[in-house]
C-alpha cells in the first residue's frame, strides 16, 4: 500500500485519482465475491421437497437451495447415491428429506455425517396412509390412515419407522409400510412448508430467520388450494378413482374421493394381461368416475383400461419430478390444474 501511495504523489494529482479509484474498486470487487458466497448451503433431496423449500427460503438470499437428486429423476425408491451427489452432500450445511421411508438411500450417509449436517425431517406431523397388505389386490388406500408424530434421527427418518405395517401391493420398493408420497396433496404440503421453514430457521436462525413466517403465508395458499380440493369430494354422488400409482393417494383422500385401486403395482414394470382383465372387471364393478394417469409414467395401461372399459381417462401430476428451473410458484400452479381437472368430472 506504501509503495501505492507514492506512485500517487509521484505520478501526479489526476493519474493518483485514476489510480485510487482502480483500489477502491477492486478492493470492493473481491469483496462483493466474499458475501456472494452462500453462508448455509441447504440440500433438499428430492424435487417435491426443493420446490417447496425454495418457496421457503425465497427471501433469505445467505440461503442457498440445491437439488440433490436430478429433477426428471422422480421418486428415489432404488436411487443409488452418485460420487456428485457424495460432492454435494459433503458441502450441504442443511439436508431436508421427504421423510416417511423416502430416502433409504441416504441412511448410511446422513449416520456418517453425524451432526456435520442438520437434518430436516418435513413429513413430522403428516397424517400419513399405510399401506397395508391385502392378498386379494383390494386395499383402501384411501382410508387406512395413521398419524406420523414421531421424533426420529436422522438415520431413522431417511429409512422409515419401525411401527409400520406391511405394504398392500408390492410396488417393487419398500416404504416401511408408509406411503410416501404425501407432497402430491396441497394440504399435506403445507404441513411440510412450514416444517421446513421451522427447521431452517433453527438450523441457521440469522441467515432463515423469514423463513417460518415465509412458510406460514406459503402454506396458506396451500391450505386453500387443499379447501378447493376437499370440495370436489364433498359434491359427489359417486367418489370412486382407480390411479395408475399409489403416488395419487393423497391427492385423491384429500379430495375426498375413494381409490379403488392402483393400476401399476410395481413402477419398474408394466401390469400383466392378468392384472388388466381382473381390473378391467373390478372398474365395471365399481365404476370409477375417472381413470388417474401420471407424466412421471408411461399412460398406456390407463388408456387401454378407459377405451375397454369406457372410463375416461385423465392426467394429474403429483410433482414427483418436473423443470429444474420452475418458477417458485410452480406447486401451486400444477396443483391448480389438477384440481381443476377434478372439478371438470366431480362438478363443484
Amino acid at each position: 500500500m506504501s509503495n501505492c501511495i507514492s506512485v500517487l504523489f509521484r505520478k501526479g494529482k489526476h493519474h493518483g485519482l485514476a489510480l485510487l479509484c482502480t483500489l477502491l474498486v477492486t478492493a470492493f470487487a473481491v469483496t462483493g465475491a466474499f458475501a456472494a458466497e452462500p453462508k448455509v448451503r441447504v440440500l433438499a433431496t428430492t424435487y417435491p421437497v426443493y420446490l417447496l423449500t425454495r418457496a421457503v427460503a425465497q427471501t433469505s438470499p445467505d440461503v442457498q437451495v440445491d437439488l440433490l437428486i436430478p429433477a426428471q429423476t422422480g421418486c428415489p425408491h432404488d436411487y443409488a447415491l452418485t460420487p456428485k451427489d457424495m460432492q454435494k452432500l459433503s458441502k450441504a450445511n442443511v439436508v431436508i428429506i421427504n421423510g416417511l421411508g423416502m430416502e433409504s438411500f441416504l441412511e448410511k450417509p446422513l449416520a456418517a455425517a453425524g451432526k456435520k449436517i442438520a437434518v430436516i425431517d418435513s413429513s413430522k406431523g403428516i397424517n400419513a396412509i399405510v399401506e397395508e397388505h391385502d392378498e386379494d389386490h383390494d386395499a383402501d388406500h384411501g382410508k387406512a390412515d395413521a398419524a406420523h408424530k414421531d421424533d426420529h434421527n436422522p438415520a431413522a427418518a431417511a429409512k422409515g419407522h419401525d411401527h409400520a405395517h406391511e405394504h398392500g401391493h408390492d410396488h417393487g420398493h419398500d416404504h416401511g409400510g408408509l406411503n410416501p408420497h404425501a407432497f402430491s396433496s396441497p394440504l399435506q404440503a403445507a404441513v411440510m412448508a412450514r416444517n421446513i421453514g421451522r427447521g431452517l430457521a433453527a438450523a441457521a436462525p440469522v441467515a432463515a430467520k423469514n423463513c417460518p413466517q415465509v412458510a406460514d403465508a406459503y402454506a396458506a395458499r396451500l391450505e386453500a388450494l387443499g379447501q378447493r380440493l376437499a370440495a370436489v369430494g364433498a359434491n359427489a354422488a359417486n367418489k370412486n378413482v382407480v390411479a395408475l400409482h399409489d403416488g395419487m393417494a393423497y391427492l385423491v383422500r384429500d379430495a375426498g374421493l375413494n381409490l379403488v385401486d392402483v393400476i401399476q403395482e410395481d413402477e419398474e414394470a408394466q401390469p400383466s394381461a392378468a392384472r388388466l382383465l381382473d381390473l378391467v372387471k373390478k372398474i365395471k364393478e365399481s365404476k370409477p368416475v375417472v381413470l388417474i394417469g401420471e407424466p412421471q409414467y408411461s399412460d398406456k395401461p390407463v388408456l387401454a383400461l378407459a377405451a375397454e372399459t369406457g372410463v375416461p381417462a385423465v392426467q394429474l401430476d403429483p410433482l414427483a419430478s418436473g423443470p429444474s428451473g420452475a418458477p417458485l410458484d410452480y406447486y401451486e400452479t400444477v396443483m391448480s390444474k389438477n384440481i381443476a381437472m377434478l372439478e371438470k368430472y366431480f362438478g363443484k
